[in-house]
């Protein structure tokens, strides 16, 4: 999808996007190939040329910065798929506090493997495992989860292309929180974390920092763990979903 986009180049648009589709200009390549067949309406035409060359030499050499700015949180879905490979669906869990130091646990999941990082054990050890990644999956993790880890790891550059779930699925109808819309996608949890919210992992972090309660530890990454694999197909979805909506759409009208 990305190298379908023109949405967000300043000066072109949703509108102008779709009538370069509908124009039968669905790729950056095929305005390349044939600039002055295609309109980009305010937009010195040269300009955009310079544009889209930046625009291919950034994907080839998987420059997720040059994106991130480019795309902002809006648009980010549409990287999902060049960049899934590097991609890492993240959530952290806190003990209610609003400081950095309130990070209990944090969920790394890269699509195959999960990592949990827990406070006083491996927690530091997010710098490195941050960095090894071009994209960062969250729900509503513009708001909480990224604030809060800035707070906890100021030296981290948050520079990764996000696609936060929580706005881009109510761009598809979808609303509530997480485990609402996980409901109404038809997602379902393990009998042990199943009903399981944010107030339930700041009992356990307390019953195992309190009470040494290994199990309540066990039980708290079992409920972080669910909450990134889920992201992955909640991602998905608003990839397919959005593409659906706006590119098969616009792009019909070429055909």
């Amino acid at each position: 999808m990305l190298q379908h986009s023109f949405a967000h180049i300043p000066g072109i648009g949703e509108q102008i996007e779709r009538q370069l589709w509908q124009s039968g200009c669905l790729t950056w390549s095929q305005f390349l190939e044939s600039p002055t067949e295609f309109s980009c309406g305010q937009l010195d035409k040269a300009r955009l040329i310079d544009l889209l060359h930046e625009h291919q030499e950034a994907l080839a050499s998987r420059n997720h910065q040059y994106f991130s700015r480019l795309l902002g949180l809006r648009e980010a879905w549409r990287a999902f798929p060049d960049f899934r490979e590097s991609c890492v669906y993240l959530d952290i869990e806190t003990d209610g506090g609003r400081g950095g130091d309130s990070i209990t646990t944090i969920g790394l999941f890269d699509g195959t493997e999960f990592t949990a990082l827990v406070k006083g054990q491996n927690l530091e050890n997010f710098r490195d495992e941050i960095s090894r990644y071009s994209m960062i999956v969250t729900f509503f993790g513009s708001g909480f989860d990224v604030p809060m880890l800035q707070k906890r790891f100021r030296s981290v550059v948050f520079d990764h292309i996000h696609l936060d779930l929580c706005p881009t699925l109510r761009r598809l109808g979808l609303r509530g929180g997480l485990k609402s819309i996980e409901k109404q996608l038809g997602l379902s949890r393990g009998e042990d974390t199943d009903g399981l919210s944010g107030y339930d992992a700041i009992r356990l972090w307390n019953r195992f920092k309190v009470l040494g309660d290994a199990s309540a530890l066990e039980t708290l990454i079992a409920y972080n763990r669910e909450d990134v694999v889920n992201l992955e197909v909640l991602a998905e979805h608003a990839y397919f979903g959005l593409r659906r909506a706006i590119f098969d759409s616009g792009a019909a009208a070429s055909v």
